[in-house]
């Protein structure tokens, strides 16, 4: 026998041995779905509706090509077409985010089991109220990209920060999701922030109010919680988390609705790892906080909050002891 027959037949011995492990996967899924039925589990299984996350994507997307005409379209836009283009994306994106929010409120009534609210109706409703903010989001916008251009140096122009500033792309999907958060919107706000995190290591919560040109230098780590409150012309660097004090178990429907996360105040600069933490935090106009820093109380205005420098030591031959 040719040794080509020869590996002809391994190959078909192998495949036969194979075929014996797929035996054991019916067992395990017979016991993922009795685990379900025995303790209950996080599914969502039957007719309640819920918004669909790839869907939710795009939406972002579309919003962004909106927002920054020409950027992130696939065909070229020019001032002759600007509005046609304009017209057809806004009326796109009407149509697809009262179809999201519409599920996202069908969804919330199915769970606490409420009379019907009309749900299509509240969906086109709160879609056209979002659509209507959408200039004075790239109004503000405008000046969180001037804030870029006017904080960073290696900053080569506007066309740089709109393309690949991770700290632009977590901001403009905050303020998107901030002004569903304000129409109530269930789900979609989260949904969409933390799509931002997952792609730029940015936790904006959609809850928090954040002001005008306002700048995140490098941004991974960054973590905003949802009762912040961040006046104007606030720069921050990466690591830094404007967080609670930690909380007890039930915290959950007890801290619901209360200020959790601190206030920082005008034009305040907050440099890389630091934390500050607390609802009854207020760091003060033109204050500017070190790296590695830790702050659960206020700091007056104007004031700048440094780490004493640490002694260095340096070991080796031909090196100082001390610095």
């Amino acid at each position: 026998m040719f040794s080509k027959d020869i590996d002809n037949l391994r190959c078909v011995d192998d495949a036969e041995d194979a075929n014996q492990f797929y035996q054991n996967i019916p067992p395990v899924v017979k016991e993922l779905a009795a685990s379900c039925k025995k303790h209950g589990c996080f599914d969502h299984l039957g007719s309640i509706p819920i918004p669909t996350h790839e869907k939710v994507v795009q939406l972002i997307e579309q919003a962004r090509r909106i927002l920054f005409p020409g950027y992130f379209s696939p065909t070229a836009i020019n001032p002759a077409n600007l509005e046609y283009s304009l017209g057809q994306e806004t009326t796109e994106l009407f149509e697809n985010l009262a179809a999201q929010i519409t599920l996202a409120v069908q969804h919330e009534c199915f769970q606490a089991r409420q009379s019907c609210t009309r749900c299509k109706g509240q969906g086109y409703a709160k879609a056209v109220k979002f659509i209507q903010t959408l200039p004075a989001i790239s109004d503000i916008l405008a000046t969180d990209i001037q804030a870029a251009l006017d904080g960073d140096p290696a900053a080569k122009g506007a066309d740089e920060v709109i393309f690949s500033y991770p700290g632009l792309m977590a901001i403009s999907v905050y303020r998107l999701a901030h002004e569903l958060h304000k129409l109530a919107v269930p789900v979609l706000p989260r949904i969409m922030t933390e799509y931002a995190h997952s792609r730029t290591g940015i936790d904006i919560h959609p809850g928090a109010t954040i002001g005008k040109s306002f700048f995140i230098d490098h941004g991974t780590g960054v973590v905003i919680g949802e009762t912040t409150v961040i006046g104007e012309r606030v720069r921050l660097y990466q690591g830094v988390t404007l967080g609670a004090l930690s909380l007890p178990h039930d915290a959950g429907e007890r801290y619901r609705n209360v200020k959790r996360h601190p206030t920082i105040e005008d034009e305040v600069i907050i440099y890389a790892n630091s934390t500050i933490l607390g609802g009854d935090t207020v760091i003060g106009k033109r204050a500017v906080i070190g790296g590695n820093i830790w702050i659960t109380e206020s700091v007056p205005p104007e004031t700048k909050v440094i780490l004493k420098r640490p002694e260095l030591v340096y070991q080796g031959k031909d090196k100082k002891q001390k610095a």
